[in-house]
């Protein structure tokens, strides 16, 4: 699926920092909790809580925290849409592990059992 070259330069210029609080939110506001959140992060990313608030407090962009990042291998079985965009169809890699991410959070806070969140 095609994205807009603005859309791919705005996904990897925003930082980590701001949209945490907004995954942390919608996901407690269904229930879930700040552990279940870490723990769908460092499946995908593999930053422990640790890394995270380094990685916020450092103010880093997508671009920089998925550089950083360990990509989970099972990540390319994250599929289903997500902002409009089906998540395996997206052609840029940077704006398809940002919405790999979102997707994660949003099974979350839909209440998708753990294990099937982690594709192992």
């Amino acid at each position: 699926m095609k994205t807009t070259p603005e859309h791919d330069e705005r996904m990897a210029k925003m930082t980590f920092a701001s949209v945490y609080p907004h995954y942390k939110t919608k996901v407690e506001r269904k229930g879930r909790t700040t552990e279940e959140l870490h723990q769908v992060i460092e499946w995908l990313t593999g930053f422990d809580e640790k890394n995270l608030r380094e990685l916020i407090e450092e103010k880093v962009t997508f671009e920089t925290f998925f550089q950083r990042a360990d990509l989970n291998p099972n990540a390319r079985l994250i599929q289903g849409v997500i902002c409009g965009y089906r998540v395996e169809e997206i052609e840029n890699p940077l704006t398809q592990k940002v919405r790999y991410l979102d997707k994660l959070v949003d099974e979350l806070a839909k209440g998708r059992k753990m294990e099937k969140i982690l594709r192992d």
